[in-house]
């Protein structure tokens, strides 16, 4: 208990001031947006509509008035991966600039939508700290649990078997479109969710490893009833589909050579 206490407060000093949490392994902030920043966020109190927040566990651009992320982004490998019990300790996010509304858990109450993890609680199971920081709600939105238990839960089980497989794995999720509000107005439902991955053996200088073989799977999911026994295969599309609903772009840091091959296809395998 004393362990997972001091954890914990970890947790809470690092959203306070900005600090995220001890890193090890692929946990750390330099490499969670290493392919590229979708949105151009940035951390100017301004840009409330683009607000970037970068932690050891993930980096994400957050919508004040929407009351969620527009996407996460975060790194993944089997060293992320470890015996971290789920907390289920959703927080509002203190880091917030002053002034700014923290949505809270009990936001969700009586919604009918999923308190939806962007960064999956189990892709940070290395440490109690790092899981803890994914209940930040900053990183999450409202999901169907059709979508969320669905065929979503299920592309996050895949990913991991990835990584335990020897891989490591840049990922991007969000949501877009717009199906209405919770929270009197505060938490923007969206209609689609979506994930970009980019696969890739484990090793070094990643993003000069990336070319036009590498693996990339994307995603666009209705954020509706009526899926949950659906595969996630089932909604594979291309990252240029993605880009062109959100007007985000996907995996900037890459040449765009290679960019304009692998964000064309869908994957098949």
């Amino acid at each position: 208990m004393k362990a997972r206490t001091t954890a914990f407060l970890l947790v809470i000093i690092g959203l306070l001031f900005g600090t995220g949490t001890p890193a090890q392994a692929s946990t750390t902030a330099s490499n969670q947006m290493l392919l590229g920043n979708p949105s151009g966020a940035t951390t100017s109190t301004a840009n409330y509509a683009n607000y970037l927040i970068q932690r050891g566990e993930y980096a994400l651009s957050y919508n004040r008035d929407a009351g969620i992320p527009n996407w996460v982004s975060w790194h993944l490998d089997s060293t992320d991966i470890g015996s971290a019990d789920r907390c289920d300790c959703f927080s509002p996010d203190t880091s917030l600039p002053s002034g700014w509304y923290r949505v809270t858990t009990s936001n969700y109450t009586g919604s009918g939508y999923d308190r939806g993890h962007m960064a999956p609680s189990g892709d940070r199971t290395s440490s109690d700290a790092h899981n803890q920081a994914t209940f930040v709600m900053t990183n999450i939105i409202p999901q169907h649990a059709d979508n969320n238990q669905g065929p979503w839960a299920s592309l996050e089980n895949y990913a991991r078997s990835l990584a335990t497989a020897g891989n490591e794995l840049y990922i991007i999720s969000g949501g877009t479109g717009s199906k209405g509000t919770i929270a009197s107005g505060k938490v923007k439902i969206p209609a689609y969710t979506w994930k970009v991955i980019v696969v890739l053996t484990k090793g070094s200088n990643d993003l000069s490893r990336v070319t036009t073989s590498t693996r990339v799977i994307a995603v666009l999911m209705p954020n509706s009833s009526g899926i949950r026994s659906n595969t996630w295969q089932s909604y594979r599309t291309t990252v240029d589909k993605i880009e062109s609903m959100t007007g985000y772009d996907f995996l900037s840091n890459v040449s765009t050579s290679i960019q304009s091959v692998i964000e064309a296809k869908t994957d098949a395998l």
